[in-house]
């Protein structure tokens, strides 16, 4: 259960979960697609076909007049059965 942080809602994501029924979010930086796949089933209570991980690179800022660099995190692009759905916003009529 701590695999899944959080959804990860983008004007991106929004264009991909309409296209092919794929939603993404973020994960632990030591998960695996076999693992992310087992959480989603469990938590959503859907069947997942498909899972793509990408490792994301946190940029480089400057915080003041000091350097510094975002954290590194987790992708997870989950490809959903046909006929299976999640809804983050609630609202269905």
């Amino acid at each position: 259960m701590q695999v899944i942080l959080s959804p990860h809602i983008s004007e991106k994501t929004a264009i991909i979960a309409d296209k092919s029924r794929q939603i993404t979010f973020k994960v632990d930086n030591l998960a695996t697609k076999a693992e992310v796949k087992a959480a989603v089933e469990q938590l959503f209570d859907v069947k997942v076909e498909d899972v793509q991980v990408v490792n994301v690179r946190g940029k480089v800022k400057r915080f003041g007049r000091t350097p510094g660099a975002r954290k590194n995190w987790k992708k997870a692009y989950v490809k959903l059965k046909e006929g299976h759905d999640i809804d983050f916003l609630g609202g269905g009529v």
